[in-house]
């Protein structure tokens, strides 16, 4: 089994029982290959793999879905990252930006991607429209971020490459997040959860897909949850 999951609000989310419940289960249980999917950039999850608490994964999806790093080497995973760079269109795409009206550039290392704060004053009309000229997607989330990635690039599209990188079956796979910028992942056709308390428009975008549970418990126990409801995973908590 491979569990793909979002960070903030999903795996770092929850009880902290929840969490413990989870964390251990990860550390104990070979089987289960771990792989963060998360807006944050390669630096921030590094920091917070610091906490030896924390499972670590063995490939971190970045930003988004723009990067992809093999954690014990610190390599991008090719020829994913090299196929995502060569849609990336460049630094210009920031500078053109700035006639939208109402967005605020979040200042933080990003290579492939371009990240921003928006709110009931931006342009977000206006935002499309560049993103798209620019042969980009725009995607929001949480009601407050704004992201321009490369089109077609996006957590969903990421972890797909990465599994014919691994040689691995979607059906061995388990997806889980809480906000919009995870909507890819169910999307794509993994199986999944939408763990409690996330954004209430993924809940409403993933309600009529079988494939997908609407957990009751927020953040870790919302995997733990899903791990007992698809028995395929062999999982008995």
């Amino acid at each position: 089994m491979l569990l793909a999951t979002d960070l903030d609000g999903t795996f770092l989310g929850g009880t902290p029982e929840d969490k413990e419940r989870l964390y251990t289960l990860l550390h104990d249980n070979k089987s289960i290959q771990l792989v963060f999917v998360t807006g944050r950039g390669i630096r921030s999850v590094l920091q917070l793999l610091e906490d030896t608490a924390l499972p670590r994964p063995e490939y971190i999806i970045c930003d988004v879905g723009a990067t992809v790093t093999h954690l014990p080497t610190l390599a991008a995973v090719e020829p994913v990252q090299s196929n995502i760079a060569a849609r990336w269109p460049g630094d210009h795409v920031r500078e053109t930006l700035k006639t939208v009206r109402g967005l605020l550039h979040q200042e933080a290392h990003q290579q492939y991607r371009c990240s921003y704060y928006y709110d009931e004053g931006t342009d977000i009309d206006g935002a499309r429209l560049v993103a798209t000229s620019l042969q980009c997607d725009l995607v929001l989330s949480a009601g407050k971020y704004l992201d321009v990635l490369p089109a077609g690039v996006n957590k969903g599209y990421t972890l797909q490459q990465l599994l014919e990188v691994l040689a691995l079956s979607h059906q061995q796979v388990l997806v889980a997040g809480d906000s919009m910028n995870d909507y890819s992942m169910y999307a794509t056709g993994f199986k999944g959860v939408v763990v409690g308390n996330s954004e209430p428009e993924l809940v409403a975008r993933t309600a009529a897909m079988a494939h997908v549970l609407q957990a009751r418990r927020a953040g870790a126990g919302g995997i733990l949850e899903a791990m007992e409801f698809f028995p395929e995973f062999g999982i008995y908590l």
